[in-house]
């Protein structure tokens, strides 16, 4: 196989995992900046292309499509699915990924348990949007935020009352979720890779902070999951359309809670807490997925 994958940096740990993995297997394989593509829309013959080169050849592309690069990212995988390329991620469900409303309206709708959330657009709900969940402490997140950013913790209910108003003035698109404070700062990263959770770790947030993300310096240890969050972390990939998924749990006195799925999720601190080789996992089932598609067609 022929294997692109689709990074703005080739040096990153997850990229380079990857790279290890597709030639181990025994596979070619390039990394392009989906960024420096350019693209030609033309009636019965779209094309990507790359320093003059058209990139047309691959069997498979595996998208690692950076928040700072949806847009334009999400273009270039459609690109190649208009193509008839195989991608790991479609680029629907990045996107659908990419938009945290959007995620809890899906996951909502096919009933996977997550906080009470809310969301609003005008100043005046304020009041009836901290009703929705509860007053504080409450969670206030930027939709577009990753990595733990555009997250704030509000404490009480005016600190609550303020922060909404204060991102209002800003025009930015957030939700309020009710904060679990029986997590003890704590949630659970499950690695899904098609119909299993390959991997997974507790991540527990450092003294002083309460978002877990290993980037904020949470630290990252084995954990074993129970039937029912496996279950609820399979549901939730199949939910959003995503072959490989980052699905971030949270143990809560009413049960497991999904907080949020990443459909481009780092493999640095699973692979290192874990010792699972997932970069192994992933290209062996694109072999397979490849092989039933070359069979079906």
């Amino acid at each position: 196989m022929k294997i692109l994958v689709l990074s703005s940096n080739h040096l990153l740990y997850s990229t380079k995992r990857l790279v290890e993995e597709i030639s181990l297997a025994g596979h070619s394989v390039d990394v392009i900046d989906p960024c420096l593509c350019y693209m030609s829309v033309a009636s019965g013959n779209p094309m990507v292309f790359f320093d003059s080169r058209a990139l047309k050849d691959y069997d498979a592309i595996i998208p690692r499509v950076g928040a700072g690069a949806s847009t334009f990212g999400m273009s270039v995988v459609r690109q190649f699915e208009m193509m008839g390329i195989y991608c790991l991620n479609s680029a629907n469900s990045i996107g659908r990924s990419r938009d945290k409303l959007r995620s809890l309206q899906i996951l909502s709708q096919k009933n996977i348990p997550l906080p009470k959330t809310g969301f609003a657009s005008n100043t005046e709900s304020t009041n009836g949007l901290m009703e929705v969940i509860d007053s504080a402490p409450a969670v206030v997140k930027l939709l577009e935020g990753s990595q733990g950013r555009g997250v704030v913790l509000a404490e009480t209910k005016k600190s609550l009352e303020s922060l909404i108003d204060a991102f209002r003035e800003l025009n930015a698109n957030f939700l309020v979720q009710d904060f679990i404070a029986d997590a003890n700062g704590s949630d659970i990263r499950c690695f899904v890779v098609g119909d299993k959770v390959v991997a997974s770790m507790m991540r527990t947030a450092r003294d002083g902070e309460f978002r877990s993300n290993i980037h904020r310096g949470g630290e990252g240890k084995v954990v074993e999951i129970t039937a029912l969050e496996q279950k609820i972390a399979i549901s939730t990939a199949k939910a959003m359309k995503l072959n490989m998924a980052g699905v971030d749990i949270i143990r809560s006195k009413e049960g497991p809670r999904v907080l949020e799925v990443n459909s481009s999720p780092g493999l640095e601190g699973i692979e290192k807490c874990t010792k699972i080789n997932i970069a192994k996992e992933i290209i062996s089932y694109i072999e397979v997925s490849y092989k039933k598609i070359k069979k079906d067609t």
